[in-house]
């Protein structure tokens, strides 16, 4: 244990809603989490895992362990993907565990200043779309000038600080019309008879950086027989911050989310970012000590689907044009552990004519993205993403799809350091290319 400060003296918890005894008590230690578990398969660090980490949650709620710096380290090392859960025979619920935890650290544990103004940084931009955006400017200016294909050429792009290197690894091409595009219209009326209204949630780097993804959401419901609303005023879900630990900025997101579809009068709110829709399903746990929205909040939960589920209780009504292509299908984590939607994107996929799925070798294995997690924790995101690249190429696909943000450009980065030109896409895009009849070789062209 020489990775935790083990003295004794009082809790190294708060009384503020701490990791619950009740559920880490049910760990059984037994070990079939670390198979699963994307640090212990870098590392083999035994506090680098699961049931290593529930340990710790346990020694500081007894005062057998402060928050030193090593401490905490191993809280940071996880990536939150909750693979463990899938795995776990006791159903213990890890999720809620480390984000008890990851609250209790963001309140008693003090950073470094670069690192507390480099996380200040992503918190002050990622939940805000109007932000990101103009913050963007300046990438597309680099990009655009050249000057990222000449720093990259030369190797230069190595003397950038830590921070920037990993931001500059991920940052996808982009283009002033990526970068303005509208929102769909605030209404778009079903094609035929009316099957569901449902409301979309844009999210925020979703809305930024992959318009075209919300676009073709939009498209395929509509097709479908969805009467699809967009409410204007919606905001971040606050996924981002619940993983962090940023409880009290979360729950005020939240809060602003349920009031807005609430409004809007849906029968479904539709997620097509699996991190989002993840945290949405679960806003009865995040405010349950709210006596204003508790209920609301379980209700709210109740009403969200990723795009996929509402997809799969619908027949297809629109007709799908064939797309003869070999597609590596790479499931989100939060998407197949935290939600447990696995056949569905399948299903959805299969409805296309000509399309071949093949299953990527360690798929229940984070590719790295993990939220904020590449931009934190670069260097072994960037090993987990190079493992996943390699799995995803032992496959030959024309093309790789995913269901949220963070994979589809934490793919894309990994193909490109493997020297690899293969599209990667949401899967909405390729079912909305079937109907509308885009050909395949438009669909490689996008790599």
């Amino acid at each position: 244990m020489a990775a935790a400060d083990l003295t004794l003296g009082a809790p190294a918890f708060d009384d503020h809603d701490p990791p619950a005894a009740e559920l880490y008590k049910k760990c059984v230690h037994c070990g079939f989490c670390l198979p699963t578990c994307p640090t212990y398969a870098l590392w083999g660090e035994e506090m680098d895992s699961p049931r290593g980490r529930i340990h710790l949650m346990k020694l500081a709620a007894e005062g057998k362990a402060n928050l030193t710096d090593s401490f905490v380290q191993h809280f940071d090392r996880c990536l939150g993907c909750m693979a463990c859960m899938t795995a776990c025979p006791s159903g213990v619920r890890y999720d809620q565990l480390i984000e008890a935890t990851r609250a209790q650290l963001e309140r008693r544990y003090r950073r470094s200043l670069g690192e507390t103004l480099h996380r200040g940084l992503i918190f002050a931009l990622f939940p805000y779309p109007g932000r990101l955006r103009a913050a963007l400017l300046p990438a597309w200016a680099y990009q655009a000038s050249g000057l990222r294909a000449l720093l990259r050429r030369t190797g230069l792009v190595k003397l950038l600080p830590r921070q920037l290197r990993s931001m500059e690894a991920l940052l996808p091409a982009l283009s002033l019309r990526e970068l303005s595009a509208p929102l769909p219209p605030a209404r778009v009326p079903a094609q035929g008879a009316v099957r569901q209204r449902v409301g979309l949630l844009t999210g925020c780097v979703q809305r930024v950086l992959f318009s075209e993804v919300n676009a073709a959401t939009v498209r395929v419901l509509a097709a479908e027989g969805c009467e699809v609303v967009i409410p204007r005023e919606q905001g971040c879900c606050g996924a981002l911050m619940v993983h962090a630990g940023l409880e009290e900025r979360a729950r005020a997101f939240a809060r602003r989310l349920v009031d807005v579809f609430d409004r809007a009068g849906v029968d479904t709110i539709v997620t097509n970012a699996a991190g989002c829709g993840s945290s949405m399903k679960e806003y009865g746990h995040l405010l349950r000590d709210d006596p204003r929205y508790a209920e609301r909040a379980r209700a709210f939960a109740a009403r969200c689907k990723d795009v996929s589920e509402v997809l799969a209780e619908l027949e297809p009504r629109a007709v799908r044009q064939p797309l003869p292509l070999r597609v590596a299908y790479h499931d989100a984590c939060h998407l197949q552990h935290a939600q447990g939607v696995r056949a569905e994107p399948r299903r959805m996929l299969g409805t296309i004519p000509g399309l071949e799925l093949v299953e990527i070798p360690d798929a229940a294995l984070c590719c790295g993205s993990a939220g904020i997690y590449n931009l934190v924790q670069p260097e072994a995101a960037a090993e987990l993403g190079d493992r996943k690249a390699s799995n995803v190429l032992s496959t030959r696909p024309d093309l790789v799809v995913s269901a949220n943000p963070g994979c589809l450009m934490q793919l894309a980065s990994g193909l490109q350091r493997a020297g690899r030109r293969v599209p990667v896409l949401h899967t909405i895009e390729v079912l909305d290319a079937a109907i509308q009849g885009t050909p395949a070789a438009q669909l490689q062209a996008r790599a």
